[in-house]
């Protein structure tokens, strides 16, 4: 039976993930790949009761979901402080249901597209050394974000960062497995994705 899957993230540039996640799961699970729909927020992802609400409603129509979430929230705000916080009050708004998967994006999604420093650099026309040698240890003092717009706004071709048009193509064709084992928090996330389907782990 294929299981189907919702993932409510904070807005497109997370759903980005889209077309990468199918083709790493297209690899991984070639006879059992699940039904998976992104369901993007604008901007946040709910807190307290209606994260609950939206989990309870969206089970009624899915075997499973999780919720995806920076733990950069904005530069005035540090609701989380790290994954691990974050997944724990994403736990503890919806409750003990087993087919609620919280996750989190350390510091936040744009750490995902680090690995992947030499596509960056040829979209922006930069030669700017990569921020750290771990993607998720860039965090909220100057968040992935940021780095990324500071490259983008020097490199040659002097334009701003777009997170909806960028981090898409950043990602395509790249094989999500290298960002996996860079980043610990999308290797768990992609793990849960593949625990559900049935098969291995990374």
């Amino acid at each position: 039976m294929t299981v189907s899957i919702a993932i409510i993230v904070e807005g497109a540039s997370e759903a980005a993930l889209d077309q990468s996640l199918r083709r790493f799961l297209a690899a991984r699970l070639p006879e059992g790949r699940p039904r998976i729909r992104f369901y993007p927020e604008d901007g946040r992802i709910p807190k307290g009761e209606r994260l609950q609400r939206d989990v309870d409603r969206l089970l009624r129509r899915h075997d499973a979901v999780i919720a995806l979430t920076d733990v950069y929230t904005g530069p005035s705000s540090r609701e989380f402080e790290s994954a691990r916080h974050a997944r724990a009050s994403m736990r503890s708004w919806v409750g003990p249901e087993p087919r609620f998967h919280p996750h989190a994006a350390q510091y936040e999604f744009e750490a995902w597209l680090l690995p992947y420093w030499n596509v960056i650099q040829d979209r922006a026309g930069s030669k700017r050394q990569a921020p750290s040698a771990n993607p998720e240890s860039v965090n909220h003092d100057r968040p992935p974000s940021i780095r990324l717009g500071e490259v983008f706004r020097a490199g040659a071709k002097g334009r701003t960062y777009s997170k909806t048009r960028d981090a898409t193509a950043i990602l395509k064709d790249q094989d999500l497995t290298i960002a996996a084992n860079a980043c610990p928090e999308l290797k768990s996330f992609l793990n849960t994705i593949l625990t559900l389907s049935g098969g291995e782990l990374l």
